[in-house]
């Protein structure tokens, strides 16, 4: 475990002593919950509202009315609309993936669609649910449903554990608490580890998993990823086909009100954080900074935004591992979504009932010379 502010982690991870503060630019305001931003060619951001909404935000910050063609959303507690990507080949086709709370049967899951934005930006045409997370149950929490796709095309999804069945994290015949990785069309990617295996689901990657939403390619093309823990013990993995992230056996938090969970902090053949924090900061969305305007030194550093103490965390990776944390102090503000924008600026959303898309103008960042 480790000490406060200014000391160092056994394994020898520093962390600075103090916050920064950044100075912020408002980009667009009157957001309800926005949840994942996305940057279109053209300049305008293509943003989810978690009631069940997509708005394009002109360039000046005017919102754009809602989109219409978004499926049913069971929009409550953690579930809504959540997160969205452009393909990688938006430029021509004109595709998004979405994942969003799927109701069915009075139950509900994770799912992902995919959709073509309209020439008018009015609407998603051909919009079709691709994977939905199984089986269904009836709960309000734990979606996960972040979405990274990897250089080869393929897509990996974040799934939850659904909280009340955190047990089947630990089983391969659900979706609950595991990383899965699809084709476009949402079939099971080739080389996914548990193909062709008795009593195992095809889609999935990893498992183990307790609320994974934040996930995002490094420079290396590796999947990195964080999980919110329980009362402590939130974790950044790289995860790897077919490994074990031990939830809800091994975990560094603890239950709510306090009390042990599982068997402690380790276990033979379960996997072991890159990183964790006591007490929980609430992670969010991430990326991975690939330009110099904070600094040479902040390139390929992962940011990541905390819902509960209003900061970015920008952690220092080197050689595939994290080496230290700085907290970026945005005063007053829950930190839904980070991303980097084609300007190599970075973009935060922030939760609230009128949320705000925010701009993080090139300044310097301690240590980041």
């Amino acid at each position: 475990m480790w000490q406060r502010a200014g000391a160092t982690l056994a394994l020898g991870l520093a962390f600075s002593a103090a916050a920064q503060e950044m100075r912020t630019q408002a980009v667009a305001t009157g957001l309800e919950h926005p949840w994942a931003v996305a940057f279109l060619p053209d300049g305008r951001f293509l943003v989810t509202e978690r009631p069940g909404r997509v708005r394009v935000i002109e360039p000046d910050g005017t919102l754009g009315a809602p989109l219409g063609g978004v499926p049913e959303v069971v929009a409550g507690g953690q579930g809504g609309l959540l997160d969205l990507v452009l393909d990688s080949d938006f430029a021509r086709n004109r595709t998004v993936y979405f994942c969003f709370s799927e109701p069915g049967g009075g139950s509900n899951s994770t799912a992902l669609a995919s959709a073509r934005l309209s020439d008018d930006r009015s609407r998603l045409e051909k919009t079709r649910v691709i994977f939905s997370q199984k089986p269904k149950v009836a709960s309000n929490l734990h979606f996960g449903c972040r979405i990274a796709q990897a250089r080869d095309g393929t897509l990996f999804l974040t799934l939850g554990d659904r909280f009340h069945r955190m047990q089947d994290a630990q089983k391969l015949d659900n979706h609950h608490g595991k990383v899965v990785r699809l084709n476009k069309d949402g079939s099971p990617a080739q080389g996914n580890p548990f193909i062709g295996r008795s009593g195992a689901l095809p889609e999935i990657w990893s498992y183990g998993h307790r609320n994974p939403q934040g996930a995002v390619l490094g420079t290396d093309g590796r999947l990195w990823l964080h999980e919110h823990g329980p009362q402590g013990g939130d974790e950044i993995n790289l995860p790897q086909a077919g490994r074990n992230y031990g939830w809800p056996v091994i975990t560094h938090g603890e239950n709510y009100g306090g009390g042990k969970l599982g068997e402690g902090t380790a276990r033979a053949g379960m996997e072991q954080p890159l990183h964790y924090w006591v007490p929980s900061i609430a992670p969010s969305g991430m990326a991975v900074l690939t330009s110099d305007r904070y600094g040479e030194a902040a390139r390929g550093d992962l940011f990541l935004g905390s819902l509960k103490f209003g900061h970015v965390a920008r952690l220092e990776v080197e050689g595939g591992k994290v080496v230290r944390e700085h907290k970026l102090a945005v005063p007053g503000e829950r930190i839904r979504d980070v991303r980097q924008g084609p300007d190599g600026l970075l973009y935060l959303l922030t939760d609230s009932p009128r949320g705000r898309l925010l701009r993080l103008p090139a300044q310097p960042l301690a240590g980041a010379s």
